[in-house]
């Protein structure tokens, strides 16, 4: 069992939770509440929205993350240089104004570095996206913060000539960018290896689809859905579903996965190995897209008028197996799955998902059961959920009684609906389960992470204020899983 808490949540005095003491005393929080997973979202920089799942990058980390004390500890910083301005002291992680202050203090940590060997061969290893994600990064400035696809022709187009002239131009900022990065990489690493000290395996999350404006997107252009002037021909999303009525229009772009099969799907094969640097487990977000994936014109509104498309299956997966093995992966099966997703699923032996908010509701008849494979992930509630006491609230009065007579059958005694589906969720048949920190405190709305289809303030920007808070309530879920033999 473990705890969903995404980084940016953690403790911290710079407005933003990062890979400083707040992950290491998370860590020991975990290993006291007998937990032994801590599930993130994704790792990488932060998007559209401030949202982790429209990326500049599926490889490179987020530099927001990186601590500034550990640098330094480093002698990269002087400690009057990060003593951190009042206006980073919100309740809420405020984005702008954290890159605005954390990247002034990253520039001069940079211009004192001097390369070392550590450095070139953390160039060296991350070659097969490093370079460009450097470039893209250096040139997006470059061009005030343009998408790519409105950069000047021979750019957009990649032309040897060109980008070897922007290579020389922009050398300074392009080494700042490789900085950052291994920077992140640095630290994360040694929060891992901590975890890993202390039995605490770390779940990931992997997004399908990327970003348009991204450097995996413009770097290879052939594996996307594009037209000539390097605009999304076909987007992806979902069909109206529990979230939203007109369904989610995510606006990634959709992969040519015939050409990605021609090499092995060696982009993708790139992406698991350096993901799997950074985590034990991979939670493969919108797992039904390699099934089959709902396509939507890139020009529409919504996403109603889309259509379902076959992915890559079982060949996708095989191929994966050839070269990694037995991969460990968590397919997020969430959302309209079919047979054939199921039957994909269970080719693979990949565990899925269960979140109590969809499945603890009554039949016909009113009574609400819920059983589930052991192969499965069981969660109280996602990101993407409202928090259990939120969801509780907003139930009509017959569902409440119909939860808490479902509760009382199995002689739990608990007050708070929270602590009542947590602990039922740690005594279900479900190999692992999973909390979020939010239904851990058991918070209202006030602690939702993300709400689908929308955009902006408050998604994302949810943190701790402190572990004061979380001490009683990690020793009460520590006592549910002794109870439960998890």
């Amino acid at each position: 069992c473990g705890v969903l808490m995404h980084p940016t949540s953690l403790p911290s005095k710079y407005g933003i939770g990062d890979l400083g003491k707040g992950a290491y005393e998370f860590i020991n929080f975990l290993v006291k509440a007998k937990q032994h997973l801590w599930q993130i979202l994704p790792l990488n920089p932060v998007g559209y929205g401030a949202s982790p799942y429209q990326s500049s990058s599926a490889f490179a980390g987020n530099p927001m993350l990186i601590s500034l004390g550990k640098l330094v500890g480093e002698g990269l910083l002087m400690v009057n240089e990060v003593k951190p301005p009042t206006y980073l002291n919100k309740d809420k992680v405020d984005f702008e104004a954290v890159w605005e202050f954390k990247e002034s203090r990253l520039k001069i940590a940079f211009n004192r570095v001097k390369s070392d060997i550590e450095f070139e061969n953390f160039c060296k290893k991350h070659v097969c996206w490093l370079e460009d994600y450097a470039l893209f990064s250096a040139l997006k400035e470059h061009f005030s913060g343009e998408e790519w696809n409105a950069w000047p022709l021979p750019v957009r187009k990649r032309l040897p000539k060109e980008l070897e002239k922007y290579k020389k131009l922009l050398g300074r900022e392009i080494s700042y960018h490789k900085f950052l990065q291994f920077v992140f990489f640095k630290q994360w690493a040694s929060i891992k290896f901590y975890a890993k000290q202390h039995g605490v395996q770390i779940i990931g999350d992997m997004p399908i689809f990327i970003a348009h404006d991204s450097a995996d997107v413009w770097a290879n252009q052939h594996l996307f859905a594009l037209d000539e002037e390097g605009k999304p021909e076909k987007v992806a999303g979902v069909p109206p579903d529990y979230f939203s009525e007109t369904g989610q229009l995510w606006g990634n772009p959709h992969y040519h996965w015939e050409e990605m099969a021609k090499d092995d799907y060696t982009w993708w094969r790139n992406r698991f190995k350096i993901i799997l640097e950074l985590v034990d487990i991979i939670r493969v977000d919108h797992f039904r897209g390699f099934e089959a994936y709902w396509q939507v014109d890139g020009n529409a509104k919504t996403a109603i008028d889309g259509k379902w498309v076959k992915g890559p299956g079982r060949k996708f997966f095989i191929t994966l197996e050839k070269y990694f093995g037995k991969l460990p992966i968590i397919a997020e099966d969430l959302g309209i799955i079919t047979d054939d997703v199921i039957d994909l699923k269970d080719e693979f032996a990949l565990p899925g998902m269960k979140v109590l908010h969809f499945e603890l509701l009554p039949d016909e008849e009113g009574k609400i059961g819920f059983i589930c494979e052991q192969n499965c992930i069981v969660y109280t509630g996602t990101h993407d959920n409202m928090t259990s006491e939120q969801w509780y609230e907003e139930q009509h009065p017959n569902l409440k009684i119909a939860l808490r007579r479902f509760f009382h059958n199995r002689d739990y005694k608990e007050r708070n609906f929270h602590d009542l589906l947590n602990h039922f969720a740690l005594n279900c048949e479900a190999d692992i389960c999973i909390i979020p920190m939010q239904d851990v405190l058991g918070l209202k709305a006030v602690g939702r992470m993300n709400t689908p289809s929308t955009i902006g303030s408050p998604n994302w920007e949810w943190k701790l204020k402190n572990f004061k808070v979380v001490q009683a309530d990690l020793k009460k879920i520590g006592e549910w899983v002794k109870e439960s033999e998890r």
